[in-house]
């Protein structure tokens, strides 16, 4: 890991968003990926992701997608959803564009980084988000984690770069079949490549260990797919 795992980001509308980062060892140049948080912050089940990504062969930015309402390093706990409404209500398309931009720009500056292999990875409000990236930046993959409100983005199906790999839980009571099919049907209009997996006994949330959806089959099939993934768009 590298000396420091926290960094400020300059956004394009002014604010500054603060955001982990996880290094590879023993490399000198390494595909970067940008890690979207969940609706409960840059926790510690995303930095471990940030960790188990690095540990992979990726430099990992993950910017905290709250911080034009928030105080830096927000988490808020799984059973507290009500206390993340109002910054989930607060973002917008445009800023979190801006916030991958940032998170993008700032990979594009490492001399550590090769700048034509630029993924983005996210779950549940992240999920979302790396959709929202793939349509505004030339990444080269990008992977969706039980993405709630993906639907509301199919008009940025047109503008996706990059393959996607989508991950659904089939007992998921957030996202409906109809929401995942939305999606899907605006990529296939689109005639952009994409993976969609749903594995039909996991529920939302199903990766993460700290959820009690945690389901460690579905993780365990979904992280093997999403290494592979990485590993062919991106070299690592």
């Amino acid at each position: 890991m590298s000396n420091s795992n926290s960094l400020v980001l300059n956004v394009a509308d002014g604010t500054q968003a603060h955001a982990y980062v996880a290094q590879p060892q023993g490399v000198t140049s390494a595909p970067g990926i940008i890690l979207f948080q969940e609706a409960f912050g840059v926790n510690g089940h995303i930095r471990n992701v940030a960790d188990r990504l690095a540990a992979a062969g990726y430099v990992v930015v993950a910017p905290e997608l709250f911080h034009r309402t928030a105080e830096p390093g927000l988490e808020i706990g799984y059973d507290n959803f009500a206390a993340a409404m109002p910054h989930y209500g607060a973002i917008t398309p445009e800023g979190l564009q801006q916030d991958a931009r940032a998170a993008y720009d700032w990979l594009q500056s490492q001399p550590n980084v090769q700048q034509d292999k630029i993924g983005a990875i996210g779950f549940c409000l992240g999920g979302q988000v790396a959709f929202v990236a793939n349509a505004a930046l030339p990444l080269q993959a990008a992977v969706s984690y039980y993405g709630g409100g993906t639907h509301t983005r199919t008009a940025m199906a047109k503008d996706l770069h990059a393959p996607h790999l989508f991950f659904w839980g089939g007992l998921d009571a957030h996202i409906s079949a109809d929401q995942i099919k939305q999606v899907t049907d605006a990529v296939d209009a689109a005639g952009k490549p994409y993976i969609n997996t749903v594995i039909s006994y996991a529920d939302h949330g199903f990766n993460c260990d700290e959820r009690p959806s945690y389901n460690k089959d579905a993780a365990a099939e979904a992280w093997a797919s999403t290494l592979a993934f990485f590993q062919q768009k991106l070299g690592a």
